[in-house]
């Protein structure tokens, strides 16, 4: 099936899913975790790992050194929608996406203007006390005088509503996130490496035969992918819409 043909598959369907991953953020200048120059390869002059800093046991024990990393390397308050984010939020306010699943924290999806956002490892705009539960936003965690976040209530530490390692997903979300996927006519997976688990599983959640697969490097869902395009997800998903 040649592009043009892809095309007009998108345009006439009016039930397409978008699971997508860190790749779909890097055209907007945040790095991925995994490719040459993302955020597990980058120079670290800590003694930890970044996967070690980003546990929930390395949050509770060593909570300054996690804001510290957290706050320099997965906040990018900045950063806007690109072209990827924006072609999504386009299918959806034509009718034709009904849901965007996300292992991204950085709410672009919402600042593109889409509402059906399932967020599987949080967001960094929603922090919330660990005691009296009280919500905060991203400003009060980049504002407040402390490296440690604290609530101003009861004064106990405030927690970013990421999912860290050695914590479980949200199994209401996971079980939406599975019935929208085996519900969707076409499925639009780009920009991850569905290595992690158990977010990568959702894909065999799929048993249509519209699978668009868009990543720059191999997956090891490759080879299930109806139509597979190596290109940058902006530049495809722009072309599509």
């Amino acid at each position: 099936m040649n592009f043009a043909e892809l095309k007009q598959m998108v345009a006439t369907s009016s039930n397409i899913v978008f699971f997508g991953g860190a790749g779909v953020s890097t055209e907007s200048n945040i790095p991925d975790f995994r490719s040459a120059a993302g955020l597990y390869q980058a120079k670290n002059e800590s003694a930890y790992t970044p996967e070690e800093v980003l546990s929930h046991s390395f949050f509770m024990k060593h909570t300054e050194d996690f804001y510290d990393f957290y706050k320099s390397k997965m906040i990018y308050k900045d950063a806007v929608p690109n072209q990827a984010h924006l072609a999504l939020s386009s299918l959806e306010r034509d009718g034709r996406l009904k849901a965007v699943i996300t292992q991204n924290i950085d709410g672009l999806h919402q600042m593109a203007g889409n509402r059906n956002v399932m967020e599987l490892h949080g967001s960094v705009h929603r922090n919330y006390c660990m005691k009296c539960n009280k919500f905060f936003d991203l400003s009060y965690i980049l504002n407040i005088k402390n490296l440690v976040p604290r609530c101003d209530v009861c004064d106990s530490v405030v927690k970013p509503d990421v999912v860290l390692y050695e914590e479980g997903l949200d199994m209401e979300l996971l079980f939406r996130a599975r019935e929208c996927i085996a519900n969707a006519d076409i499925l639009i997976v780009g920009g991850t490496s569905l290595t992690v688990n158990p977010a990568a599983g959702l894909v065999r959640e799929y048993a249509g035969g519209k699978l668009i697969l868009i990543n720059k490097m191999p997956t090891p869902f490759d080879a299930r992918a109806d139509f597979l395009i190596n290109d940058s997800i902006g530049k495809v998903l722009g072309a599509l819409v």
